[in-house]
Protein backbone atom coordinates (compact mmCIF):
# COMPACT_ATOMS: atom_id res chain seq x y z
CA UNK A 1 0.00 0.00 0.00
CA UNK A 2 2.84 2.39 0.84
CA UNK A 3 6.50 1.99 -0.01
CA UNK A 4 9.38 4.40 0.53
CA UNK A 5 12.71 3.48 -1.03
CA UNK A 6 15.80 5.49 0.00
CA UNK A 7 13.73 8.67 0.24
CA UNK A 8 15.45 11.96 1.04
CA UNK A 9 14.06 15.49 1.14
CA UNK A 10 15.34 18.92 2.09
CA UNK A 11 14.63 22.63 1.84
CA UNK A 12 17.10 25.43 1.18
CA UNK A 13 20.04 23.08 1.54
CA UNK A 14 18.84 21.63 4.85
CA UNK A 15 18.24 17.87 4.86
CA UNK A 16 14.94 17.04 6.62
CA UNK A 17 14.50 13.39 5.62
CA UNK A 18 17.48 11.16 4.87
CA UNK A 19 17.44 7.81 3.02
CA UNK A 20 14.27 6.40 4.59
CA UNK A 21 12.97 3.02 3.44
CA UNK A 22 9.99 1.03 4.67
CA UNK A 23 6.89 -0.74 3.33
CA UNK A 24 3.38 -0.87 4.78
CA UNK A 25 1.20 -3.70 3.54
CA UNK A 26 -2.58 -3.82 3.38
CA UNK A 27 -4.20 -3.75 6.80
CA UNK A 28 -1.14 -2.65 8.76
CA UNK A 29 -1.47 -0.05 11.52
CA UNK A 30 1.79 1.82 12.15
CA UNK A 31 2.45 4.70 14.53
CA UNK A 32 5.08 7.23 13.47
CA UNK A 33 6.89 8.58 16.54
CA UNK A 34 9.58 11.18 17.10
CA UNK A 35 10.25 14.46 18.84
CA UNK A 36 9.24 17.82 17.36
CA UNK A 37 11.34 18.53 14.28
CA UNK A 38 12.19 14.87 13.64
CA UNK A 39 10.54 15.02 10.20
CA UNK A 40 7.23 13.26 10.87
CA UNK A 41 4.93 15.75 9.11
CA UNK A 42 7.34 15.99 6.18
CA UNK A 43 7.35 12.21 5.87
CA UNK A 44 3.53 12.20 5.86
CA UNK A 45 3.41 14.80 3.09
CA UNK A 46 5.92 12.81 1.06
CA UNK A 47 3.81 9.68 1.59
CA UNK A 48 0.74 11.48 0.20
CA UNK A 49 2.55 13.03 -2.77
CA UNK A 50 2.10 16.57 -1.45
CA UNK A 51 5.90 16.79 -1.47
CA UNK A 52 8.15 15.11 -4.02
CA UNK A 53 11.34 13.40 -2.84
CA UNK A 54 14.71 14.89 -3.73
CA UNK A 55 15.98 11.32 -4.01
CA UNK A 56 14.40 7.89 -3.84
CA UNK A 57 10.84 6.80 -4.65
CA UNK A 58 7.46 6.91 -2.91
CA UNK A 59 4.85 4.42 -4.12
CA UNK A 60 1.19 4.66 -3.03
CA UNK A 61 -0.88 1.65 -4.10
CA UNK A 62 1.76 1.03 -6.75
CA UNK A 63 1.73 4.60 -8.09
CA UNK A 64 4.94 6.64 -8.07
CA UNK A 65 4.06 9.99 -6.48
CA UNK A 66 6.64 11.74 -8.66
CA UNK A 67 4.94 10.50 -11.83
CA UNK A 68 1.23 11.08 -11.14
CA UNK A 69 -0.91 13.98 -9.98
CA UNK A 70 -1.73 14.33 -6.31
CA UNK A 71 -5.42 14.01 -7.25
CA UNK A 72 -4.73 10.47 -8.48
CA UNK A 73 -3.12 9.59 -5.14
CA UNK A 74 -6.09 11.13 -3.30
CA UNK A 75 -8.43 8.60 -4.91
CA UNK A 76 -6.60 5.87 -2.99
CA UNK A 77 -5.35 7.65 0.13
CA UNK A 78 -6.77 10.03 2.70
CA UNK A 79 -4.61 12.62 4.45
CA UNK A 80 -5.32 14.41 7.73
CA UNK A 81 -3.33 17.57 8.41
CA UNK A 82 -2.14 18.27 11.93
CA UNK A 83 -4.07 21.55 11.84
CA UNK A 84 -7.65 21.00 10.57
CA UNK A 85 -7.95 24.65 9.52
CA UNK A 86 -5.50 23.92 6.70
CA UNK A 87 -7.92 21.56 4.97
CA UNK A 88 -11.43 22.81 5.81
CA UNK A 89 -12.65 24.95 2.93
CA UNK A 90 -16.46 24.78 2.65
CA UNK A 91 -19.11 26.84 4.47
CA UNK A 92 -21.03 23.93 6.01
CA UNK A 93 -20.18 20.69 7.78
CA UNK A 94 -22.14 18.61 5.26
CA UNK A 95 -20.49 20.44 2.36
CA UNK A 96 -17.04 19.71 3.78
CA UNK A 97 -17.79 15.99 4.02
CA UNK A 98 -19.26 16.00 0.51
CA UNK A 99 -16.10 17.52 -0.97
CA UNK A 100 -14.07 14.31 -0.88
CA UNK A 101 -17.09 12.24 -1.87
CA UNK A 102 -17.66 14.38 -4.98
CA UNK A 103 -14.09 13.66 -6.09
CA UNK A 104 -14.21 9.91 -5.52
CA UNK A 105 -17.82 8.62 -5.61
CA UNK A 106 -19.61 9.04 -8.97
CA UNK A 107 -23.13 8.08 -7.81
CA UNK A 108 -24.98 11.06 -6.19
CA UNK A 109 -27.24 8.78 -4.13
CA UNK A 110 -24.23 6.90 -2.76
CA UNK A 111 -22.55 10.22 -1.90
CA UNK A 112 -25.62 11.33 0.04
CA UNK A 113 -25.80 8.01 1.89
CA UNK A 114 -22.15 8.13 2.92
CA UNK A 115 -22.48 11.75 4.00
CA UNK A 116 -25.46 10.94 6.25
CA UNK A 117 -23.68 7.95 7.78
CA UNK A 118 -20.54 9.99 8.45
CA UNK A 119 -22.50 12.83 10.06
CA UNK A 120 -24.21 10.34 12.36
CA UNK A 121 -20.98 8.51 13.18
CA UNK A 122 -19.27 11.72 14.30
CA UNK A 123 -22.43 13.36 15.75
CA UNK A 124 -21.94 16.47 13.59
CA UNK A 125 -24.54 19.15 12.72
CA UNK A 126 -24.73 19.21 8.90
CA UNK A 127 -25.78 22.88 8.74
CA UNK A 128 -23.13 24.27 11.10
CA UNK A 129 -20.39 26.51 9.73
CA UNK A 130 -17.05 24.75 10.32
CA UNK A 131 -15.37 27.83 11.77
CA UNK A 132 -18.12 28.25 14.34
CA UNK A 133 -17.08 24.88 15.77
CA UNK A 134 -14.57 24.37 18.56
CA UNK A 135 -11.00 23.32 17.77
CA UNK A 136 -11.79 19.74 18.74
CA UNK A 137 -14.96 19.69 16.65
CA UNK A 138 -13.06 20.99 13.62
CA UNK A 139 -10.57 18.16 14.12
CA UNK A 140 -13.46 15.68 14.12
CA UNK A 141 -14.88 17.25 10.96
CA UNK A 142 -11.54 17.12 9.15
CA UNK A 143 -11.16 13.44 10.02
CA UNK A 144 -14.78 12.72 9.02
CA UNK A 145 -14.20 14.26 5.60
CA UNK A 146 -11.07 12.13 5.13
CA UNK A 147 -12.79 8.89 6.14
CA UNK A 148 -16.08 9.38 4.24
CA UNK A 149 -14.75 8.26 0.79
CA UNK A 150 -13.34 5.06 2.31
CA UNK A 151 -9.66 5.40 1.32
CA UNK A 152 -7.48 2.28 1.25
CA UNK A 153 -4.61 4.16 2.91
CA UNK A 154 -4.97 6.60 5.81
CA UNK A 155 -2.13 9.02 6.59
CA UNK A 156 -3.05 10.79 9.81
CA UNK A 157 -0.91 13.58 11.26
CA UNK A 158 -1.89 13.79 14.95
CA UNK A 159 -5.58 12.79 14.62
CA UNK A 160 -6.29 13.30 18.35
CA UNK A 161 -4.85 16.81 18.70
CA UNK A 162 -7.26 19.15 20.50
CA UNK A 163 -9.60 16.35 21.61
CA UNK A 164 -10.61 15.47 25.15
CA UNK A 165 -10.31 11.87 26.33
CA UNK A 166 -13.77 10.76 25.22
CA UNK A 167 -13.39 12.39 21.79
CA UNK A 168 -9.93 10.81 21.48
CA UNK A 169 -11.24 7.33 22.22
CA UNK A 170 -14.17 7.81 19.81
CA UNK A 171 -11.82 8.86 17.03
CA UNK A 172 -9.34 6.06 17.67
CA UNK A 173 -12.07 3.41 17.77
CA UNK A 174 -13.36 4.67 14.39
CA UNK A 175 -9.84 4.54 12.95
CA UNK A 176 -9.29 1.08 14.43
CA UNK A 177 -12.56 -0.11 12.88
CA UNK A 178 -11.48 1.14 9.44
CA UNK A 179 -8.19 -0.66 9.94
CA UNK A 180 -10.00 -3.91 10.81
CA UNK A 181 -12.00 -3.47 7.62
CA UNK A 182 -8.76 -3.49 5.62
CA UNK A 183 -7.49 0.11 5.50
CA UNK A 184 -3.76 0.66 6.04
CA UNK A 185 -2.97 3.31 8.67
CA UNK A 186 0.12 5.45 9.16
CA UNK A 187 -0.50 7.67 12.19
CA UNK A 188 1.68 10.35 13.74
CA UNK A 189 1.17 10.62 17.48
CA UNK A 190 2.80 12.31 20.45
CA UNK A 191 0.62 10.23 22.78
CA UNK A 192 2.61 7.11 23.55
CA UNK A 193 -0.36 5.50 25.29
CA UNK A 194 -2.55 5.95 22.19
CA UNK A 195 0.22 4.55 20.00
CA UNK A 196 0.67 1.49 22.20
CA UNK A 197 -3.10 0.95 22.58
CA UNK A 198 -3.94 0.97 18.87
CA UNK A 199 -0.90 0.54 16.60
CA UNK A 200 0.73 -2.83 15.97
CA UNK A 201 3.93 -1.46 14.44
CA UNK A 202 6.05 1.56 15.36
CA UNK A 203 8.36 3.65 13.17
CA UNK A 204 10.70 5.95 15.09
CA UNK A 205 12.20 9.03 13.44
CA UNK A 206 15.24 10.76 14.86
CA UNK A 207 16.71 13.81 13.12
CA UNK A 208 15.20 12.81 9.81
CA UNK A 209 16.42 9.22 9.88
CA UNK A 210 14.50 6.01 10.55
CA UNK A 211 15.97 5.01 13.90
CA UNK A 212 13.59 2.15 14.67
CA UNK A 213 10.97 -0.04 13.00
CA UNK A 214 9.28 -2.97 14.65
CA UNK A 215 6.35 -4.40 16.61
CA UNK A 216 4.96 -2.19 19.36
CA UNK A 217 6.15 -4.54 22.09
CA UNK A 218 9.77 -4.43 20.92
CA UNK A 219 9.96 -0.69 20.32
CA UNK A 220 8.30 0.29 23.61
CA UNK A 221 10.77 -1.92 25.51
CA UNK A 222 13.83 -0.50 23.74
CA UNK A 223 14.85 2.11 26.28
CA UNK A 224 18.05 3.06 24.45
CA UNK A 225 16.15 3.74 21.20
CA UNK A 226 13.45 5.79 22.93
CA UNK A 227 16.07 7.79 24.78
CA UNK A 228 17.97 8.55 21.56
CA UNK A 229 14.74 9.76 19.98
CA UNK A 230 13.79 11.80 23.10
CA UNK A 231 10.65 9.69 23.66
CA UNK A 232 9.17 8.52 26.94
CA UNK A 233 7.64 5.03 27.03
CA UNK A 234 3.96 4.59 27.96
CA UNK A 235 3.38 4.79 31.71
CA UNK A 236 2.55 1.14 32.45
CA UNK A 237 5.36 -0.41 30.35
CA UNK A 238 7.77 2.14 31.85
CA UNK A 239 6.69 1.11 35.36
CA UNK A 240 7.04 -2.56 34.48
CA UNK A 241 10.56 -2.04 33.17
CA UNK A 242 11.56 0.00 36.22
CA UNK A 243 10.37 -2.83 38.51
CA UNK A 244 12.45 -5.42 36.75
CA UNK A 245 12.30 -8.25 34.26
CA UNK A 246 10.02 -10.62 36.18
CA UNK A 247 7.14 -8.12 36.37
CA UNK A 248 7.67 -6.90 32.80
CA UNK A 249 7.73 -10.46 31.47
CA UNK A 250 4.40 -11.20 33.15
CA UNK A 251 2.51 -8.91 30.76
CA UNK A 252 2.45 -8.46 27.01
CA UNK A 253 2.67 -4.90 25.70
CA UNK A 254 -1.00 -5.18 24.73
CA UNK A 255 -1.96 -6.16 28.29
CA UNK A 256 0.09 -3.33 29.75
CA UNK A 257 -1.51 -0.89 27.30
CA UNK A 258 -4.94 -2.13 28.39
CA UNK A 259 -3.98 -1.51 32.02
CA UNK A 260 -2.93 2.03 31.09
CA UNK A 261 -6.18 2.64 29.21
CA UNK A 262 -8.28 1.37 32.10
CA UNK A 263 -6.30 3.53 34.49
CA UNK A 264 -6.99 6.61 32.36
CA UNK A 265 -10.70 5.77 32.18
CA UNK A 266 -10.81 5.46 35.96
CA UNK A 267 -9.54 9.01 36.33
CA UNK A 268 -12.41 10.52 34.32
Amino acid sequence: MLRLAEVSFGLEGERIISKISFTLGQGEFAALLGENGAGKSTLCRLSMGLLKPAAGRVLVCGQDTAAVKTSAIARQAGFLFQNPDRQICRPSVAGEIMLGLELTVPDPAERERRCRETLALFSLDPEAHPFNLSRGERQLLALASVLAPGPRLLILDEPTTGLDYRECMTVMEIIARRNREGATVLMVSHDMEVASDFARRVLVLNRGELAGDGPVREIMRDQALLQRASLLPPQIPALALSLGGQFAAAFTIEEMAALAANSRRGRL
